[in-house]
């Protein structure tokens, strides 16, 4: 298998942690790749139309994206857990899908100061994007403490990266203020090996 990645991706990261994590790191080959909504670049349009990474190139099927289905399946292939059965599956989408939605605003804010001219930007579409990342922090602050402090599983590993790229990007926001309660679980979970062995390079 082969995984057409960046470094700096949040979601490519999702993967790696989880690879990592259920003891499967080396199943598989990291492909550098990269591009823009503008500029596709060297993402791998032969397996993904869309034109974004990560892609999972696999045999016997085709490629895989978007993140979460590749974290589906390699869990499902390694047979790692982090997708739990019962009651709590629904918990661990809904806490990966919340932590997806903060990279999405996260990353549009990115690509609002890289990709688009500087006369075009508009700053309340920016601030709109950080208002729905707040809003998911807070949630996650008020709502998901028990579970983030539960057994491992993709919900805590999408939090952790998406909180990482946070930091990466809009160190600046300062995330941690007001939420001390997951500043805290943050702080732990980052100290993981499999997160050390992730951090973007600056």
């Amino acid at each position: 298998m082969r995984l057409f990645y960046s470094p700096t991706s949040p979601y490519a990261r999702k993967i790696v942690v989880l690879l990592d994590e259920a003891g499967h790191s080396d199943a598989v080959e990291r492909v550098l790749a990269s591009g823009t909504p503008i500029d596709t670049g060297t993402t791998p349009l032969a397996h993904n139309p869309l034109g974004k990474i990560p892609v999972l190139e696999r045999e016997g099927g085709p490629a895989l994206y978007d993140s979460r289905v590749i974290t589906r399946y390699l869990d499902d292939l390694f047979q790692a857990g982090l997708y739990p059965s019962g009651p709590r599956l629904w918990e661990s989408l809904t806490l990966e899908a919340t932590a997806d939605g903060i990279l999405d605003a996260a990353i549009l804010m990115v690509y609002e100061t890289r990709v688009r001219p500087e006369e075009k930007r508009f700053d309340a579409w920016v601030e709109g994007q950080w208002g729905k990342i707040e809003r998911a922090l807070n949630a996650l602050e008020s709502r998901w403490m028990s579970h983030l402090h539960g057994p491992l599983d993709i919900g805590q590993i999408a939090v952790a990266c998406a909180l990482g790229y946070l930091d990466f990007r809009h160190g600046a926001r300062n995330w941690r203020e007001g939420r001390p309660l997951l500043a805290a679980w943050e702080a732990v979970f980052a100290d993981r090996d499999s997160m050390k062995a992730s951090v973007p390079p600056a």
